[in-house]
Formats: C-alpha cells, sequence, structure tokens
C-alpha cells in the first residue's frame, strides 16, 4: 500500500502533545481587536488543546503524527 498523504494545512496549524492531544492556537486572535475585550485578548494568548471531537478530525488528517 502507499503512504497516506498528511494534510498540509493541518502540519502547519496543529502540533501533537507527548500523551497525543492536539495543540492549537487560540481562535479570534487575527483582526477586531477594537471590539475585544481586553479579558478576551487575555485568555486567548498562547495555545490550547483542542476538545476530544475536534481531536479526532485533526488526528486523520495527520496519520504519522501520534
Amino acid at each position: 500500500m502507499p503512504k497516506m498523504k498528511t494534510k498540509s494545512s493541518a502540519k502547519k496549524r496543529f502540533k501533537m502533545t507527548a500523551s497525543g492531544k492536539v495543540k492549537a492556537a487560540q481562535a479570534g486572535k487575527r483582526h477586531g481587536m477594537i471590539k475585544r475585550t481586553n479579558k478576551f485578548i487575555r485568555d486567548a494568548r498562547g495555545t490550547s488543546t483542542l476538545s476530544a471531537p475536534d481531536a479526532k478530525i485533526v488526528k486523520s488528517y495527520m496519520p504519522y503524527d501520534r
């Protein structure tokens, strides 16, 4: 069988932790910061782990990063 391909968009946006969880950047920080509250901007700093249903989809995009 040929090798499965990794989705290029997924490998640029997501990283896997050692325990198999999926890390992603926080959403909602690209533009429109004036209408966001300071609390939202502060809480959306850094990265977060995806929920289990979302992580399942992302893992199917990256078959060799488990």
